[in-house]
């Protein structure tokens, strides 16, 4: 099989910088250029990778570039409409990132733009890949304790607003101004945003859709910035099985334009726990227990290092696999678009203070 030719765009996501060492070492893959968003994003790149072309603007790279098979969205929910139109448009195909937009009409526009010109659209929701989900995954399709009567899970992080800008400015992350609620001066788009993965992993393991959602907000540990930190979601599935989310921001950080050591307050800057309730017992879940543990010279403070590089070259591999052999990616832009449904509930219960049905 030929290594894929690829390429990002805008380079303003958090997770931009964990597709640097796959893109380069991954053989299915030839890294052939990026175009960034602005020039502080441009520094960050260039500071860190050597040999790859680097353009001012989407067109300027694909004019440049018209051997570019498929693109990494790696830019603000806000951007997503128009880059997926700009690719489509060249058959060129995506993986996005992981909010394709909150917005339903841009959605299904996206779903047309995408199928008319026949690219594949791969949500990147890395969470799928990592080894020790897939193992818990197994167990509950084995069914070892029994039926699943309740989930439970925490996507609990430090909050990447410092960095990455836009993920605090509510245009940008949820794509408009919303109030949470009357009365309180916070509006959406905040870590809830961030955070969609365990709502698409109940949706898999229960193979059942949501069936009404009530969610809460606390109040904000971090006064600077004017979207929600703290959510609390409990629910109940189609299935009837019952969970309680939790798509905090958590963990606190130094306020550093580009992380690295000395970034985290508390030592894991991120917890993906996942509990599994069934007739018979339970599973509890570290998602991210494989860690290297060290005092983060040059801040000499205690923190520990994530060992989790096997789920990102398990969903280029899935990519690549889909583009080649034509074939739908497990996370689409139609089957993510319930978990955005979701999501969307979520805030619509933070403002009335009820459950919501779907």
């Amino acid at each position: 099989m030929k290594p894929l030719k690829i390429a990002m765009m805008s380079m303003t996501h958090g997770h931009t910088r964990k597709y640097y060492q796959t893109l380069m070492e991954n053989p299915k893959l030839d890294w052939i250029a990026v175009s960034v968003a602005n020039d502080e994003v441009k520094k960050v790149f260039l500071d860190s990778v050597s040999g790859i072309p680097c353009y001012d603007s989407d067109m300027e790279m694909l004019d440049a570039h018209p051997e570019i098979e498929a693109v990494v969205l790696a830019s603000e929910n806000s951007e997503h409409l128009r880059q997926m139109k700009l690719c489509a448009e060249r058959g060129i195909h995506i993986l996005s990132m992981k909010i394709p937009s909150f917005d339903m009409k841009e959605y299904d526009e996206m779903i047309k733009v995408c199928e008319d010109a026949g690219v594949v659209c791969q949500i990147e929701l890395e969470l799928h890949y990592n080894p020790v989900v897939n193992r818990l995954k197994e167990l509950n399709a084995q069914q070892v304790n029994g039926a699943l009567k309740s989930f439970e899970a925490t996507n609990i992080t430090l909050s990447p607003v410092w960095a990455f800008p836009w993920q605090g400015v509510p245009e940008k992350s949820y794509g408009k101004r919303v109030p949470l609620k009357d009365g309180d001066h916070r509006f959406r788009g905040g870590a809830l945003c961030d955070h969609p993965h365990i709502f698409d992993l109940i949706r898999e393991m229960t193979n059942s859709e949501f069936d009404f959602i009530f969610a809460q907000v606390a109040p904000n540990i971090r006064r600077d910035i004017e979207e929600e930190d703290m959510v609390s979601v409990a629910g109940r599935m189609k299935n009837g099985v019952v969970f309680l989310l939790d798509p905090s921001w958590s963990r606190t950080e130094a306020k550093l334009k580009v992380p690295g050591p000395g970034w985290e307050v508390f030592p894991k800057r991120m917890e993906v726990n996942v509990i599994l309730n069934s007739e018979k017992g339970t599973i509890l879940t570290d998602c991210f227990g494989p860690n290297v543990y060290h005092n983060a010279t040059p801040q000499n403070k205690y923190c520990v290092q994530y060992t989790y590089f096997d789920e990102w070259i398990g969903l280029v591999d899935e990519f690549v696999d889909c583009v080649r052999n034509h074939k739908t990616p497990k996370i689409n832009l139609r089957w993510h678009q319930n978990t955005i449904k979701a999501m969307n509930a979520c805030y619509e219960s933070i403002e009335t203070g009820k459950a919501v049905k779907l």
